[in-house]
């Protein structure tokens, strides 16, 4: 039961509401909302700073691709074990994830490329397919 998931964490008599703990927020809910928001947060910082790579006319897709799921990807899924996944938080991780690919990719909103197109075309040949 996710009602369960923390208990009240006391720290010298105090309450607190939440905490980071190993990088990751925790609150009396189990944190994923606050903790998603602020993985996403992160994970395009890291984007952000990886901007000349993705604009790169000498590096290929693929290789964008691979920088993009070890150095974005990584900071966005970290503790991401411990989150309660409901649809929002996936439709929001996604919602992120897309849109960093349509910037890797150079596709502007006038292109009119599906997301299932997206993701076909920028699916990393070493990841399983399914």
């Amino acid at each position: 039961s996710t009602s369960n998931f923390c208990e009240a964490f006391y720290l010298l008599g105090y309450l607190l509401e939440s905490y980071t703990y190993l990088g990751s927020n925790v609150d009396k809910e189990g944190g994923t909302d606050r903790d998603v928001k602020i993985r996403i947060q992160k994970a395009r910082g890291a984007f952000i700073a990886l901007g000349n790579i993705w604009k790169s006319k000498e590096i290929k897709s693929r290789t964008k691709i691979r920088i993009f799921n070890s150095n974005v990807k990584a900071v966005l899924l970290y503790g991401s074990e411990t989150w309660r996944t409901t649809k929002t938080i996936a439709h929001k991780l996604q919602t992120f994830i897309n849109w960093c690919l349509r910037r890797i990719e150079g596709l502007r909103w006038y292109n009119r490329v599906t997301n299932e197109e997206l993701l076909e075309r920028t699916r990393d040949s070493s990841e399983p397919r399914g």
